[in-house]
């Protein structure tokens, strides 16, 4: 008698994460710029069958940090914007600190609907960083994404579905001041072994 309940309650949820509708950013790695003094991020994104995008929709990538202006690139029908906060959908709480770069690129255009080939490894989206260095990959941390789409099929078709995930981000690197206090207080060793570390990623 007791199982029932469970049943149900395990076939309610297999419901909900198969109505599930997602824009979801991966990152698809780093490579050198022309002249070799920046490092280009590149990410794509894909669409789930069950959504859209449609004019409005957008995906943003959380504290990404510095990166060269006019840098960005992206596929057509889609607008790059950067900020300290946001922009961020409803229903949704990403971390976000205010003294990293945000990213943003927002869909004006036809629909572009998830279930179609059109909605797969939609790219790239990218942006620059100053500096390369041809001997090892920049340090990567997580960081996270939020997504603002629209849903495509059953009876709330049309309504705005907001989802967060995790995406590779440049790793933080301390701030001077924060570098000093590392210094003053004799973590120098162990930051430098932290940064060798790093590199040989």
């Amino acid at each position: 008698m007791k199982k029932l309940p469970l049943l149900a309650s395990v076939a309610l949820f297999s419901g909900l994460v198969a109505a599930r509708a997602d824009i979801i950013p991966t990152f698809t790695g780093t490579s050198g710029s022309q002249d070799q003094q920046s490092t280009i991020w590149s990410y794509t994104i894909n669409i789930t069958a069950e959504q859209n995008a449609t004019t409005g929709d957008y995906f943003t990538i959380y504290d990404f940090g510095s990166f060269l202006p006019n840098s960005n690139s992206q596929p057509a029908g889609w607008t790059f914007s950067a900020s300290l906060i946001g922009t961020t959908p409803s229903q949704t709480n990403p971390t976000d600190n205010p003294s990293l770069y945000n990213l943003t690129w927002t869909y004006s255009g036809a629909t572009i609907s998830g279930a179609s080939p059109a909605g797969q490894n939609i790219g790239p989206f990218s942006v620059a960083v100053a500096g390369f260095d041809p001997e090892f990959q920049p340090p990567h941390q997580n960081g996270q994404f939020a997504a603002q789409g629209t849903l495509a099929q059953g009876p709330n078709a049309g309504s705005k579905v907001n989802n967060v995930g995790i995406v590779p981000v440049p790793a933080a690197i301390p701030e001077p001041s924060t570098l000093a206090l590392i210094i003053g207080t004799g973590g120098l060793g162990m930051f430098g072994r932290a940064l060798a570390r790093r590199r040989r990623v």
